[in-house]
C-alpha cells in the first residue's frame, strides 16, 4: 500500500472496515473488454529518453507504476542538481527550506520541466527561487481564512449547501503558489487526516441536511490507496442527501500513471464522482495526461480544469487559448481562472487582477465558449469565490441599454424598464 510513501496519510482502516463498505459491483462484460482493448499506459520518447538518461535502472513498468513514481520523487538538493542545472537562486532557495512546503516532483512530472533554463514555466512553479522566503503586504499563511470556517478538523463550511473535506496532506508533487502549503507536506501538521479525523468530519455532514455536496481535496485525494478512496466514498455515498462528490486533483497532469483500472473499478462503483483537475500549461498536455483524461471520462467522470492565473508562466492570451482549446480535446471543460491567492511568498506569481480581466476580454468571443472559463478571485478572509468579467455596458439612450461586444462594436438592446447602465449615464452627465 501507499502509506509508506507519504509524509502524511489516513491510517489504515481496520481490517472490519470492509463489511461497512457495500459490496463491490463487478465489472459488466462491456466493461471488460474495453478494459482490455486498452493499450498499456504510454511513454512518450521523450520520457523514455529522460528514463534512460536518469533512472537508468527502472524498467517500463516499474516508470508507469504510479507508486513507483511516488517513491522516486525528486526532493533534495542533489537529487535535483542530478537533474537539473540549477542556478544559483534556485540552490540557494533549496537549501534553505526549513520546515516550509517542501519540495516533491514526480519523475515523470520533471521530465516535462527545462534542464537547463530556470524560466521554463513548470520549472518556475515547482523549484523554489528566493523570492518564496519575501512576504509582501496582504500575504498569509491562510489568506483564504479556512481555518476560521473550519467545523471540525479537516473540514471546512464556507457556502450554505457545500462543505471542503480535506482527507489527505500528502501531494505527489507541491507547486510553490500552493494555498495550503501550511497543511501539505509536513508530518504531525495543523491536520493529521487520521481515519478517526474522517470519521469527525463524516459524522457532522450526517447531521447536516443542508449539505448537498462534497468537495474532497487535501493534499491530493488520488494518493489515496483504493480501499480507503473506495471506503470514504461509500460513506459518503450513504449519506442520502449528499448529492454532489466532487474530488480535486493534480495527479492526472503529475502523476498520470496513478489512473489505473482498479482506481476506476473504484469510481465507477461509486458515481457520479466529478472531478476537478489543476492544469497550469500546455506543456502538460503530453501523450500520458491524455490517456488518464481519456480513462476518467470514459469510466463517466465529468472532467473540469481549475488553472492558477502565474505571472510569466500563463499571462498571456496566446498560452491560455492553447492551453484551453488541449484542454476541450481532451474532454476537460476549462471551468475556473484563479487570480493567485495571497499566500506568504506568492508576489513574485501574482499579476495585477486587471491582467485577468486583460485575458477575459482576449478569451470572450475570440474562440468558442466552452474553451473560456471563469475568471475568480477567491476573496481573502473568506468571502468566497467572486467571478470577474470585463464590464460591457456602456450605457443607456432613452430605453435603449448600450452594450459593448467582442470587438468594441456599441450595440442597443430594448429594454425600458431596466435600471442598468442609468448610473453611468448619470456619472457622464
Amino acid at each position: 500500500m501507499f502509506e509508506t510513501l507519504t509524509e502524511t496519510e489516513p491510517e489504515r482502516p481496520p481490517s472490519p472496515v470492509a463489511a461497512l463498505v457495500a459490496a463491490p459491483r463487478l465489472p459488466t462484460p462491456l466493461e471488460e473488454r474495453s478494459a482490455r482493448r486498452r493499450p498499456r499506459f504510454p511513454i512518450a520518447p521523450e520520457r523514455r529518453a529522460f528514463m534512460k538518461r536518469h533512472f537508468p535502472e527502472a524498467s517500463e513498468e516499474e516508470w508507469n507504476d504510479w507508486r513507483w513514481q511516488a517513491r522516486h520523487r525528486i526532493r533534495t538538493l542533489a537529487q535535483l542538481e542530478r537533474l537539473f542545472v540549477l542556478s544559483d537562486d534556485e540552490r540557494a532557495a533549496v537549501a534553505r527550506l526549513s520546515g516550509g512546503l517542501p519540495v516533491g516532483i514526480t519523475p515523470y512530472y520533471a521530465s516535462l520541466m527545462g534542464r537547463e533554463d530556470p524560466q521554463e514555466p513548470l520549472r518556475r512553479t515547482h523549484i523554489p527561487v528566493g523570492d518564496e522566503f519575501v512576504t509582501t503586504p496582504g500575504e498569509a499563511a491562510d489568506p483564504l481564512g479556512e481555518d476560521h470556517d473550519t467545523v471540525v478538523p479537516g473540514l471546512v463550511h464556507r457556502y450554505p449547501d457545500r462543505v471542503l473535506f480535506l482527507v489527505t496532506g500528502f501531494c505527489s508533487t507541491y507547486c510553490r503558489y500552493c494555498t495550503r502549503s501550511r497543511v501539505v507536506g509536513h508530518a504531525g501538521g495543523e491536520y493529521h487526516f487520521s481515519l478517526a479525523q474522517w470519521e469527525k468530519a463524516l459524522a457532522w455532514i450526517e447531521d447536516h441536511p443542508q449539505i448537498r455536496d462534497v468537495l474532497l481535496s487535501g493534499g491530493d485525494p488520488l494518493t489515496l490507496g483504493e480501499d480507503r478512496l473506495d471506503w470514504l466514498l461509500g460513506r459518503l455515498r450513504r449519506i442520502r442527501h449528499v448529492e454532489f462528490v466532487r474530488i480535486g486533483t493534480k495527479v492526472p497532469v503529475v502523476l498520470p500513471q496513478r489512473i489505473t483500472r482498479e482506481l476506476l473499478r473504484v469510481l465507477r462503483r461509486h458515481r457520479p464522482i466529478w472531478m476537478s483537475l489543476h492544469f497550469t500549461h500546455p506543456a502538460e498536455l503530453t501523450p500520458e495526461t491524455a490517456e488518464a483524461c481519456s480513462r476518467l471520462a470514459d469510466a463517466g467522470v465529468p472532467l473540469g480544469s481549475q488553472t492558477v492565473l502565474l505571472r510569466g508562466i500563463n499571462d498571456d492570451a496566446a498560452v491560455l487559448k492553447r492551453l484551453f482549446h488541449g484542454l476541450l480535446r481532451l474532454r476537460v471543460r476549462p471551468y475556473y481562472l484563479y487570480q493567485c491567492d495571497p499566500i506568504r511568498g506568492s508576489a513574485h506569481f501574482r499579476t495585477p487582477v486587471d491582467k485577468g480581466l486583460e485575458l477575459m476580454a482576449a478569451l470572450r468571443g475570440h474562440t468558442t465558449g466552452y474553451a473560456v472559463p471563469t475568471f475568480v478571485v477567491d476573496a481573502p478572509g473568506g468571502g468566497g469565490k467572486i467571478p470577474l468579467l470585463p464590464d460591457p455596458v456602456v450605457g443607456r439612450d432613452g430605453a435603449d441599454l448600450l452594450l459593448r461586444n467582442f470587438e468594441g462594436g456599441v450595440f442597443r438592446y430594448p429594454d425600458p424598464e431596466g435600471q442598468l447602465g442609468r448610473q453611468l449615464d448619470g456619472e457622464r452627465r
